[in-house]
């Protein structure tokens, strides 16, 4: 029992797999790539416009309004609170997306799928709170790439699910609430980070009070020596209540945003590291318009209700080409120039 409690405080192991487990059934959702047909089909009745103008919209202002105080949230909290906050709406989106019925219920559906993805932030920051630098690419390493395992494995069977099994839309959805109910409860095992970034940095060691002569004190005094213990002990703790306090202090909070603009502003006066943002925020822009709107173009191209839906082989072959760029951007690259030439010619 003693071995189990010293798992999940100890190394990267354990912290890793945990994070790994919630990733993987987090993002394993079969009836994602179709979301569109599930919602213009029988089931839920609404319309291509009411799905585009007044559902799909909703997901992007909420994801927009919540990502700032998300990313305070998620730091004053350490982490794994913000990660069980993800399970919850996970659970309540694929409930709404069940039994809900209406507008309004999809709206709310959109809303809390947007406090998923804002919440996002804290799955990725989570595991360099528990590692060691020394572990860093490689827990990242682990934790990026079974998210892209599990969305390419969950597109490919709702695919073949759709395709040869004849699987309604419905029990898509009730297997993608199944999986997110599993990461919500691996959740809760994940270790408690002891710090983050900004609200609970790890201060210094204070220089200690007393004595600095090289001779060690004389222990030889048992109950004085236990007395000293005690005293020291509840310094150790007295010190623990005034730094908890201390964090808890509205002023405290004030310091660390002015601290935080200080870190920006020393950050974004790199122009690389500048550069390099302006393309990552707008690469994820254009990224979550296409994968909101995608399935609208595919439904407008080829109608779900009359003509076969491939939409999770697309996803699928979308999602493994992405991982191959990932592990080798230039080998790609040059069979991508060889086949544009060979065609050319």
């Amino acid at each position: 029992m003693g071995c189990w409690r010293k798992i999940p405080s100890s190394g990267w192991i354990f912290p890793t797999l945990i994070l790994c487990i919630f990733g993987f059934f987090a993002t394993m959702r079969p009836s994602e790539p179709f979301l569109t047909p599930y919602l213009t089909g029988p089931d839920k009745n609404l319309t291509i416009e009411e799905v585009t103008q007044k559902v799909f919209p909703v997901w992007t202002y909420s994801y927009l309004a919540l990502l700032f105080p998300v990313f305070l949230l998620t730091d004053y909290v350490r982490y794994k609170p913000v990660i069980i906050i993800q399970g919850i709406s996970l659970i309540i989106t694929w409930v709404l997306l069940l039994f809900a019925h209406g507008v309004w219920a999809m709206q709310l559906l959109e809303f809390t799928y947007g406090t998923v993805t804002a919440t996002e932030v804290a799955y990725y920051a989570y595991i360099y709170s528990v590692v060691s630098v020394d572990h860093y690419q490689k827990v990242t390493s682990y934790c990026r790439s079974i998210t892209l395992v599990s969305t390419t494995a969950a597109s490919l069977l709702g695919q073949l699910l759709v395709s040869l099994a004849h699987v309604s839309y419905f029990y898509l959805n009730a297997i993608s609430l199944a999986s997110v109910s599993v990461a919500f409860i691996s959740s809760f095992f994940l270790p408690m980070p002891q710090k983050s970034m900004f609200f609970h940095r790890k201060s210094s060691p204070e220089v200690s009070i007393g004595p600095t002569d090289n001779n060690p004190p004389d222990t030889s005094n048992q109950p004085n020596h236990e007395h000293n213990k005690e005293v020291k002990t509840s310094s150790e703790n007295s010190q623990k209540t005034h730094q908890l306090l201390k964090n808890q202090d509205p002023k405290h909070f004030l310091a660390v945003l002015v601290q935080l603009c200080k870190d920006l502003k020393e950050c974004y006066t790199t122009k690389k590291l500048l550069y390099w943002s302006i393309w990552w925020a707008l690469a994820t822009a254009g990224f979550n318009q296409i994968l909101n709107y995608v399935q609208v173009l595919w439904d407008a191209k080829a109608p779900s209700h009359s003509s076969a839906v491939y939409n999770g082989a697309v996803e699928a072959i979308a999602t493994f080409l992405s991982k191959l760029i990932i592990l080798d951007p230039a080998c790609v690259l040059s069979i991508f120039v060889s086949q544009t030439l060979f065609l050319a010619t």
